[in-house]
This record gives C-alpha cells, structure tokens and sequence, in this order.
C-alpha cells in the first residue's frame, strides 16, 4: 500500500546499514519487513544481496530439519520449532544460542522453555504462570524468575531465545495498566495492528542517535537490561544506560503505578526537552502575565491621582435631612439635598459660589420647598455649570429608571387583568370591564410623558 511506503523505505535503509556492517541476519529481517510493507526493487535487489552472502554456521545447521511457524511476536520475527530429527542435539545437551553459539542446558531449563512455548504467543497470563487478578509485584517477580532461567546466554534449550521473547512480550503488556486493560477487555495483543492501541505502536520513527526504531518496541534483550540494571544480559547487551560524554543513548525505565515506562534519549534531547518545558510554562503563564499588566495599568491613575469625590445624596421626597429643594435643568425633575451638604461639597459648591447661587431664592424660577423646608433653589430655566449638570443628570437617570419600572410593572399588571377577564376564547366576556381596564391610567407611565421621555 502507498501509505506503508514511507516506513518501507526506512525499514529498507536500515537493512543496509545493517548489511554494510556484516549483520547480516537483521538486515534480512528490516529488509523482508521493508517488501511486506511496501515491494520496491531496491528492497529485492538488497535481499538477493543478502541471501548470496553464506551465514556462519549455516552449514552445521543445515543438517538439521526444521518446521517454520509463524508467530507475531515482540519482534516481529519466525518462531523455529525443532523436528524430532534435533533428538541428536538434545541427547548431547547443546542447542543453539541467540547468537548461534552451541551452549549447554539442562532438563529443567528445557522444561521451562516447553511450558512457555506451549502457551499461545498472546496468553500472557499462561507465560508468566501468574493470575489474572495478579498485582504488578508478582508480575516482576514473575518476569525476573523466567528472564534469569530463559536467557539465551545461560539457557541453550532448542526454542529458549524465542520462550525469552515470548516472557518478555508478556511483562511489557501487562506491566503497563494501560495495555493491560486493553488486553482484559479483548484478549489479543494491545500494540498489534488490529488491537486497540495500534495508533500508538504502529508508527515509526527516525533515532536522533543514528538509524530507527519502531515507536514503542524493546528489544528483550533491551528489557532485560533495563530490568536487571544493565547487568547479568551477557553477551550482545552493550550499556544501555549510557555512555560517558559522546552524547550516546540512554535509557530510563520506571516502574511505577503506570506500569514498565522506558524512554530512550541523549544528552541533546534532555536539553531541547528542558527548553521546550520552559517555553511551554510561559505560554501557560501568559494570560496571568496579561491579566495582571492590564490591572495594574488601570489602578495607576488612583495610584497617583486624587481620590474621587462621591457626589452629595439627595431624596425624591422631602425630609428634614433633605431641606432644600431644587429642580434639574434638562426635564426639570424636582428632587430635594442637604443644604450644608449640597454647598459644602467641594466640586459643586465651589461652582456654585462662583455663580453666586447660595441656596436662597432666585425669583419666579425657583420651586418652593414642601414640608417647611428652609429653602429655594434652581428653576428649571437657570444657567447651570459643568459639575451641577453631571450631578443633575444622574438625578434625571435614576428618576426615570424608577417610572420606567414602576409604568411597565403597571402596564402588565393590566394586560394580566384584561387577559383574566377575557378568558380563553372570550365566551362571556364582560367587554365593558374590559375596555375600563383598557382607560385605567398609570401614573408612572403619565409622569414620563409629561417628562418628554415617554411618546404619547
């Protein structure tokens, strides 16, 4: 398929690095697996290459009848199960190693590798001879009896390397909660292309360090490793926690509530990862950062500036606090201040005493106070200053807003009422009453047309 193409020509120029270098046996593989993604003529031609090249040992092995079967296992590799025609090898008690060396073994060591390889290669609770509802201590406890027994380098039994595979699958499953509940749900392999986790595990992606690796795949020999602290792998395990200061790999695993984590990186990529965590914290600040310039700039004018002066109170209705009356300019509204108060203040007061208004009566424009109020003031005709027609502005809102509530709670309260009395479909209707609820007036609603604000 054209879209496995790209992970095709990887797979096909890691196959010859591998066959520049004289390992020949993973460059059959990544070049077999670069013709079942995508068949190029590069990826035959290489593997014609391959197979002209004699492999050590090939002739001592070719003695030896085998039956391929087929298992996807953690490394993609053919599972080679000895015919009894290898008797020969067991009665002498070497088989073949990881490497093709001949090494030794014993009647228990053979028993163990024949009870993994019986299991199905997806049975991971059967591999690991654990339960179900096992906790991820006995996991590891399991995982490191059979890595220790089934190790190809100490086990020579004819099937070890792959029972070694097949434990290691098992432990990287169900050692993470994650792939371990995909694989409760569904039973077949979490990271397998039709399981339920194939976004994660199918990609591949290029090293930093040189060559690639399938996005989610270790080796067994890596897991080993890693489990048992880069030690007791034997041969072939090189230090996979890292080098000195050439920047080389380096592994990390955690075995924490998440399951087996393990991560491969250099030097370089821990410093680009610290840079990009900073930048990442930034951007989450930012909106902070904002917020906060934005509140700082509107408090500096209160900061450095004077402190605002409220305005005086006033009253709708006359009272002994409030005794002198006035009348605003714009819709003439009267309402009723404090004298001592009103001129007292420091803004309208000031204004005031330059216009020479001081509470005491200006002719036919002043309103008389109610109630024996001790003074006039403002008719509606008066020249007023800046500051006395801002605070007579607000007088004027706060008037109206009130007949604006009080006329529309008016004005529903009768539409309720010829609504009740008309009824449903307006069988006995009293029309009359009707159209008396229809004249009823609303005071509030008159003020405002006597105002100018309300239209008639």
């Amino acid at each position: 398929m054209e879209s496995n193409k790209d992970e095709a020509l990887k797979c096909l120029a890691i196959a010859r690095k591998h066959f520049d270098s004289g390992n020949i046996p993973s460059a059959r593989k990544f070049c077999q697996k670069s013709i079942s993604l995508f068949e190029t003529s590069e990826a035959l031609s290489l593997l014609t290459s391959i197979n002209a090249v004699p492999e050590a040992g090939s002739s001592a092995s070719a003695s030896t009848s085998t039956s391929t079967e087929e298992h996807p296992s953690a490394s993609g590799t053919k599972h080679r199960h000895p015919s009894s025609s290898s008797s020969s090898s067991r009665s002498n008690g070497t088989a073949g190693g990881i490497g093709g060396e001949k090494r030794e073994y014993t009647t228990e060591q053979h028993a163990v590798v024949k009870r993994v390889r019986s299991c199905k290669v997806t049975e991971y609770y059967e591999i690991l001879a654990v339960k179900r509802d096992c906790d991820e201590a006995e996991i590891k406890k399991a995982y490191r009896k059979l890595a220790l027994a089934l190790h190809p380098d100490k086990n020579g039994a004819p099937g070890a390397d792959e029972a070694f595979k097949l434990v290691s699958k098992a432990f990287q499953v169900l050692s993470d909660a994650q792939k371990r509940a995909v694989y409760d749900r569904s039973g077949d392999d979490p990271e397998s292309r039709f399981g339920g986790m194939s976004s994660r595990s199918s990609g591949f992606s290029a090293s930093p360090f040189g060559g690639g690796t399938f996005e989610g795949e270790i080796s067994p020999e890596d897991l080993f490793n890693m489990f048992f602290g880069g030690g007791g792998g034997g041969g072939g395990g090189g230090n996979v926690f890292g080098t000195g200061f050439g920047g080389g790999p380096v592994f990390t695993a955690s075995f924490g509530p998440g399951g087996f984590r393990t991560t491969r990186m250099g030097r370089q990529a821990h410093h680009q990862q610290g840079a990009a965590d900073q930048r990442s914290l930034l951007i989450q600040l930012m909106p902070l950062l904002i917020l906060f310039a934005f509140s700082l700039l509107s408090a500096l004018p209160n900061m450095f500036g004077t402190a605002a002066v409220p305005d005086p109170r006033f009253s709708f209705e006359p009272s002994a606090r409030y005794n002198l009356a006035r009348q605003t300019g714009d819709i003439g509204v009267r309402y009723h201040v404090n004298k001592a108060e009103f001129f007292g203040h420091p803004i309208i007061g000031a204004e005031l005493a330059r216009e020479g208004d001081s509470g005491q009566s200006s002719g036919g424009n002043s309103g008389q106070s109610s109630g024996g109020n001790s003074g006039q003031s403002s008719g509606k005709t008066e020249k007023r200053g800046p500051a006395v027609t801002k605070f007579e502005k607000t007088v004027d809102h706060v008037y109206t807003q009130d007949l604006y509530v009080r006329c529309q709670r008016g004005m529903d309260r009768k539409e309720r009422a010829k609504e009740q009395e008309i009824g449903l479909f307006g069988i006995g209707t009293d029309w009359e009453k009707v159209r008396a609820i229809e004249r009823e007036v609303i005071g509030s609603c008159e003020e405002l047309k006597r105002l100018g604000v309300l239209n008639r």
